[in-house]
């Protein structure tokens, strides 16, 4: 290695090509800011407040069986059309299974979200509640 000299100008040209500008992260379609927390990456901050506050509510008891995007597959006559994948669910105090859903007021607006909603009630007789 010792026979190897770089004069001033390649040098330059090497440090320039070499600290190349790290790229800003892209912005998400909906101005949302990922969270990752508690081992799980949430989709906004909002999503991850909702997450904090159902994680007590487990806690004290109130409810059972807290899940994050959990998935379900829709099918018609034995057939899977889609899979839907809320945001959380859970078993309130008397038993019952609610699913819910975190949404700003654009993407409840999606048509595949609107028809995955109605599926759900219609094919698996499971309302999905949403939280502004």
């Amino acid at each position: 290695m010792s026979g190897l000299r770089w004069t001033e100008e390649q040098l330059q040209s090497f440090m320039e090509r070499a600290a190349k500008p790290v790229p800003e992260p892209k912005r998400s379609k909906y101005g949302n800011h990922k969270v990752e927390a508690d081992g799980k990456t949430f989709d906004s901050k909002k999503e991850y407040g909702r997450w904090l506050l159902l994680r007590m509510a487990e806690e004290v008891g109130t409810i059972t069986n807290l899940q994050h995007q959990p998935r379900f597959a829709i099918e018609v006559n034995g057939q899977k059309i889609c899979t839907y994948e809320a945001d959380f669910a859970y078993r309130d105090d008397a038993g019952v299974l609610r699913v819910e859903d975190v949404k700003s007021v654009a993407t409840r607006k999606l048509p595949v979200y609107r028809l995955k909603v109605k599926l759900m009630r219609a094919v698996l007789g499971i309302k999905v509640e949403e939280v502004m």
